[in-house]
């Protein structure tokens, strides 16, 4: 058991509040400390964050195969991913009340168990002998348990980063939290389609994706000794999650800042779903073989992980959180809109490559920036529930947008296409979501302003004196006592 943080080595003493460098002496009066083991705790989410994507995404790269091996279609093996999805937005609401209450270790330990339990029923749903029929239904129990544990997962960045974190890490710990996610959408892309040369090969597939589960789970259960450290990082960490769950939602409900930032923020998270799902439907059409929409896959990705780093070092020095959002967001409705052009015209493989790129490296660095503004401007709501309700708002509008695209669709004739036998033009599609993504974009320009509510409550709580960190022309919120 670790002792008192001002005898422990596990412990060092850091800066509160936000301004910078305030002086030692200043410092030991106030005794804020960090603890080495919020690391490991981060450590701990990113690899549940990682194994959990690849869960998801583990029939997708190899479909066909997948579909001979288990006897049944491709939309039935399309829906063991859509089961994500369609678990995510219910569950939601219990996570975020879950992490506010009942707090991170319990939480995250049973999102590590359910993750585990998925993937072994998974792999015991693979035939063991010959006439063995009721496979394809155990592999979907798999992925529903997988599936219940993913908001128990993507839920905590936010959570980790304020209980563990000081204030000048936070937005870096969030990204590293949150960017682990689409890592793992990556090495599902790579490693499926690498291990399954044959459909037979599916069952060693599921074997490995089973046994890092099996690792994390245990590195969950036995290391994560305790919800929050023995004392907090920050004057924040001490009143996180304060206010009763319900209470907090009708806090975010009057609170205009967040309203808006639910709808433009979640609407760009849905457009990003549509890129992701259907970008080898629509660059086929023009001819792009499967191995190209793959690289512009993993370039999206990887660009995306990069941009967030970079951003999320600068918002942790500079607290400018509307600025970047507002300033990616911009650039993002840019690429958007330049994509819906290329991907239109064939033989275009650095153009369609490059603007992947970009859409990945402005739109993906947003995502924990966003983040970690929804607990800025809604403070003192727990951040579970000001973060998971964005992600609920990015899950139905995904739903919707998938829906309207694919209606939007008509058939063609294209000698070029790629796409098999149902060739679809995506050209109506594109133009609108372009649209759509410009249209929100703009509203968030016009619109949105805050208050960095959390630093100004913790600059209060420190010195006792409430600057304001942004000024706020329009009063987002019911004024609240923090």
């Amino acid at each position: 058991m670790e002792s008192y943080p001002e005898a422990s080595a596990d412990s060092q003493t850091l800066s509160p509040g936000v301004c910078r460098g305030p002086n030692p002496e200043l410092r030991k009066l106030l005794g804020f400390k960090v603890y080495k083991r919020r690391w490991f705790v981060l450590l701990v989410l990113c690899l549940l964050n990682c194994s959990n994507a690849t869960l998801w995404l583990t029939f997708a790269p190899v479909a066909d195969q997948s579909a001979t091996f288990l006897s049944v279609s491709l939309e039935e093996i399309n829906w063991l991913s859509l089961v994500f999805m369609v678990v995510a937005i219910p569950l939601s609401f219990g996570t975020t009340w879950m992490l506010d209450t009942l707090g991170l270790r319990i939480t995250l330990i049973l999102g590590a168990w359910l993750n585990m339990l998925g993937a072994l029923l998974r792999y015991m749903g693979t035939p063991l002998y010959k006439g063995f029929t009721f496979h394809y239904s155990i592999v979907m129990l798999g992925q529903t348990l997988a599936a219940l544990a993913q908001p128990l997962i993507i839920f905590t960045p936010t959570k980790v980063a304020a209980l563990w974190f000081p204030e000048h890490q936070r937005a870096t710990a969030n990204m590293i939290a949150s960017m682990s996610n689409p890592l793992g959408v990556l090495l599902a892309n790579i490693i499926s389609p690498m291990m399954v040369e044959a459909p037979n090969k599916i069952p060693a597939l599921l074997l490995a994706y089973a046994v890092p589960t099996c690792i994390i789970c245990f590195l969950a259960t036995v290391g994560i000794r305790s919800s929050a450290p023995p004392t907090p990082p920050s004057a924040s960490a001490e009143s996180s999650g304060s206010e009763p769950y319900v209470q907090g939602i009708k806090l975010l409900l009057r609170n205009k800042a967040y309203l808006i930032l639910l709808l433009c923020f979640g609407s760009g998270m849905a457009v990003f779903t549509c890129f992701s799902t259907l970008l080898e439907q629509i660059l086929c059409v023009q001819g792009y073989a499967d191995d190209f929409a793959g690289l512009c896959g993993a370039l999206f990705i990887v660009f995306g992980i990069i941009g967030a780093g970079a951003l999320g070092l600068y918002v942790d020095k500079t607290k400018k959180f509307i600025e970047a959002t507002k300033i990616n967001m911009s650039f993002t409705a840019l690429s958007c809109i330049a994509f819906s052009v290329v991907s239109l015209m064939p033989q275009q493989k650095a153009a369609v490559a490059v603007v992947c790129a970009l859409f990945g490296l402005f739109g993906f660095s947003i995502y924990p920036v966003a983040m970690e503004l929804s607990v800025e401007c809604s403070y003192p709501v727990g951040e579970a529930t000001s973060a998971g309700l964005v992600f609920v708002s990015g899950q139905v509008q995904s739903v919707l947008y998938i829906i309207l695209l694919q209606a939007l669709t008509k058939r063609i004739s294209a000698p070029l296409a790629t796409c098999g036998d149902a060739v679809l033009s995506w050209k109506v599609p594109m133009l609108v979501l372009a649209g759509i993504c410009t249209l929100f974009t703009c509203c968030f320009l016009i619109f949105f302003d805050t208050r960095y509510r959390r630093l100004e409550a913790e600059e209060e709580a420190t010195y006792g004196t409430k600057q304001s960190s942004k000024s706020s022309s329009s009063e987002d919120a019911p004024s609240v006592e923090a």
